[in-house]
């Protein structure tokens, strides 16, 4: 029977050990079912009880339920303590939370082209210290046209398709220039001349839509006023943001002779074409590409913004965004710009 007595030791020690290794509730269940279950060694020295004399039940009856005790409540004891031990790091975890350790999983946006090439126009413009100006889309026939030598009789005006509204005298700016006239306005009054500053934004026009022509297009104007300023400004300044735009050292330019009503005189500037040496289908087989309209203010232009032509004089420009994002990127639809199309639009 000394036997019986060293099982019972052996079990005790057994279960010790086992639980001490034990660090999950499954491994605590695992324990409970190879001691307590139906076939677990406690059950067992329970079941062989039966076998033995009245003086051995007598002496090892009550050991052996003292060990099933024993058991029991050393096997809830250490999942009592695991759930414990759990609920604390649980609680642990969240005062201790960090939100930037883990991102969820999101679709990751970008800048639509339009608005990465407006941005590295303005930075090259800012670098030769001209401010960014901004204006109404819904102008009225005075901005858009009178203040800009186009009175109402004047030729000019066919050149423009315009979108007329209900509002007598009012209409979508047909260009960006009315913003100029409001910066001249502004810095007249209050006396803030000479300035410089360009005008990016959209424009309309009632145009039939086809792969280079758009009702609604991007363009930017330029403007600088100040006193002594002469035609090789404009030049130099058309050379530069060209060079800086297409990253370009050796760009070549020619200047033509072009109509105007709000320059005086009025120059075409032409790059060479940026894609070709021989002629292609962007520069219609000339290997030139105007890019760059301009000249200087004309003095009426001047007179109605309330500027002494006398004593100021100043140069303007205009160059279509769109064309020029077109030409830097390789983009050979205009509706590509507008259509939404997350292949194109996942390329920039």
């Amino acid at each position: 029977m000394s036997t019986l007595k060293n099982t019972i030791d052996t079990i005790q020690q057994e279960l010790t050990a086992k639980l001490a290794a034990a660090h999950t509730q499954k491994d605590v269940e695992d324990i409970r079912i190879a001691f307590m279950g139906k076939k677990g060694s406690i059950t067992e020295l329970l079941g062989a009880l039966k076998d033995l004399s009245i003086e051995d039940k007598k002496e090892f009856g009550p050991l052996l339920q003292q060990l099933r005790q024993n058991a029991e409540a050393s096997i809830n004891q250490h999942k009592n303590a695991l759930l414990e031990a759990q609920a604390q790091a649980a609680l642990n975890k969240q005062k201790h939370f960090d939100v930037t350790a883990t991102l969820p999983a999101a679709v990751r946006g970008h800048l639509h082209p339009y608005t990465h090439f407006i941005q590295e126009i303005q930075d090259i413009f800012l670098s030769m210290g001209y401010e960014i100006w901004d204006g109404p889309e819904f102008e009225t026939d005075f901005y858009n046209f009178t203040a800009l030598n186009i009175p109402q009789d004047h030729p000019a005006r066919d050149m423009y398709d315009t979108f007329w509204t209900d509002k007598p005298g009012h209409l979508l700016r047909t260009h960006t220039s009315p913003v100029q006239i409001r910066a001249i306005e502004k810095a007249v009054k209050e006396n803030k001349l000479p300035i410089a500053g360009i005008a990016p934004g959209r424009t309309y026009r009632h145009e039939a839509v086809d792969a280079s022509h758009d009702f609604m297009f991007m363009q930017c104007e330029g403007l600088l006023i100040d006193k002594n300023v002469t035609i090789a400004n404009l030049f130099a300044t058309a050379q530069t943001f060209l060079k800086r735009l297409f990253k370009k050292d050796e760009l070549d330019i020619r200047i033509r002779p072009g109509f105007f009503p709000f320059v005086e005189p009025g120059f075409e500037i032409d790059m060479r074409c940026v894609f070709c040496k021989s002629g292609c289908s962007v520069c219609k087989q000339s290997t030139w590409i105007e890019v760059f309209p301009g000249g200087l203010v004309h003095p009426n232009v001047l007179k109605a913004a309330g500027v002494n032509p006398d004593e100021y004089s100043g140069f303007a420009f205009g160059f279509g965004l769109t064309r020029l994002a077109m030409l830097k990127y390789g983009i050979d639809d205009i509706r590509l710009l507008h259509s939404g199309k997350i292949k194109f639009l996942e390329q920039f």
